[in-house]
């Protein structure tokens, strides 16, 4: 059999794989990429840009509610299977977008699975591929629950295709998708109970935060079922009944379970080659994105580092850089923002407040909560929260966390803050923009509960 040589051989078609062979090709490189399933990965066919074309399709119910107090009269309905066909017409458009951009690198791209024969040679389907340098970049795919009648259930990936919309849902999970498609239900009409094992939503979040969010979800008319678990389903026709442990039961059409991910590395030849995985499978890497086998490297979700698309796409263009560039670049998962589109959404970036007292000891909190000016003459009952802290001894700012509509905008640019080392001197001196959310970032008091 046939063997083609290549300088770097990507191992899945996400945003951190399609980046890295992007990059290195442009350096100069043979890539090849293999990708088993649509090229642009979890971000743009299941995550990130399905998910939220939906939470923008969903917010709409809100703005023609609030339509009224303005003096507007809203007669709208929704067409579930305009809607999912729209998303998915502008996911394959994205999709072919990241082919061509591997075809304009000079980047082989190769549809199928692939695995490691050895340490230098992958396979997919009858080709062999010999590599001087490997990367895995497979992602991640939803734990699916073991309890009885899991079979009954469906995950994210299957939620954007749905052939019809329910009518009630249960959602399982506490994590930022569970609560980002418990509101998409809710806000698309849906009778949408949570069942979560915990008091509060979002486990890693700061707890102010998590308080918000888990009232939040009970403000858009989610029914929660909090420090409960799901015990089984059971099939009745087409409907669902879902059995809590507290003995309660839920009757449906739909449970979705959002449980989390699971780095998809099973199968792969990884650890016949020398690769050590941790225990649920992500691939152990250091700062330069390297594995135990020197020129095996891994990024993104496969990892177990930071499950998020811009993460990817740094350790993507830093192997690039470092290993085709000549410029080597170590990859630092600090002040990392991230939000969670919950309506109101979340957006943080820095330290908890628990983490910082833990790092700085005596930590100042600035904080304010407010109803948004929008909302007065709608006459909804939404709070916007606000929370800073500072390292007292520097006066520098650690942490930054927002619940607002236009949270995600706003931390942003605090994030950018943040990495010139911003302090609570340089807010206070800034002008503040009247009448917006973002103003109460200068405008912040010291917190007196």
């Amino acid at each position: 059999m046939d063997v083609q040589e290549c300088d770097l051989f990507v191992i899945g078609g996400g945003s951190g794989g399609v980046r890295a062979a992007r990059m290195a090709g442009k350096y100069g490189a043979r890539v090849v990429i293999a990708e088993e399933y649509r090229y642009g990965g979890t971000c743009v066919i299941r995550g990130c840009i399905p998910k939220k074309l939906m939470v923008y399709a969903s917010h709409f119910a809100r703005d023609f509610a609030d339509a009224a107090g303005y003096g507007w009269t809203v007669d709208a309905t929704l067409d579930w299977a305009a809607l999912r066909d729209n998303v998915q017409a502008e996911v394959s458009r994205l999709s072919g977008i990241y082919e061509r951009l591997l075809d304009e690198a000079g980047v082989e791209a190769v549809h199928g699975r692939a695995r490691l024969v050895d340490a230098h040679t992958v396979a997919v389907g009858e080709r062999r591929f010999r590599a001087k340098t490997i990367l895995v970049a497979v992602g991640g795919a939803p734990v699916m629950p073991s309890f009885r009648g899991a079979e009954l259930a469906i995950s994210s990936n299957e939620f954007f295709t749905m052939p019809e919309l329910p009518r009630r849902a249960v959602v399982a999970g506490g994590g930022y998708i569970a609560v980002e498609l418990a509101h998409v239900l809710a806000g698309l009409g849906v009778e949408t109970s949570l069942v979560h094992r915990r008091d509060r939503v979002l486990r890693r979040f700061d707890d102010d935060i998590r308080t918000a969010a888990t009232e939040g979800l009970e403000a858009a008319g989610v029914t929660l079922h909090m420090e409960d678990t799901i015990h089984g389903i059971e099939a009745d026709g087409d409907a669902r009944r879902v059995v809590l442990g507290g003995g309660v039961t839920l009757d449906c059409d739909l449970v979705l379970a959002a449980l989390g991910r699971m780095p998809t590395t099973g199968g792969m030849g990884l650890e016949e080659a020398g690769v050590q995985l941790e225990e649920h499978g992500a691939v152990i890497v250091d700062e330069m994105s390297r594995s135990s086998v020197e020129h095996i490297y891994a990024v993104g979700d496969c990892t177990g580092r930071v499950q998020l698309t811009p993460a990817a796409i740094r350790e993507g263009q830093a192997f690039a850089d470092s290993v085709f560039g000549g410029t080597p670049t170590p990859v630092v998962h600090d002040r990392v923002p991230s939000a969670v589109f919950a309506q109101p959404a979340v957006a943080v970036v820095g330290l908890t407040e628990e983490q910082a007292r833990e790092r700085f000891g005596e930590v100042a909190v600035y904080e304010a909560r407010f109803r948004p000016l929008k909302a007065t003459v709608a006459r909804r009952r939404e709070r916007m929260y606000m929370k800073v802290l500072v390292d007292a001894a520097t006066d520098r700012v650690v942490g930054a966390h927002v619940v607002s509509e236009d949270a995600p905008e706003i931390v942003q640019v605090v994030a950018v803050a943040m990495e010139a080392s911003a302090t609570k001197a340089h807010l206070d001196r800034t002008l503040a923009i009247h009448p917006t959310t973002a103003e109460e970032l200068v405008l912040l008091r010291t917190r007196s509960r």
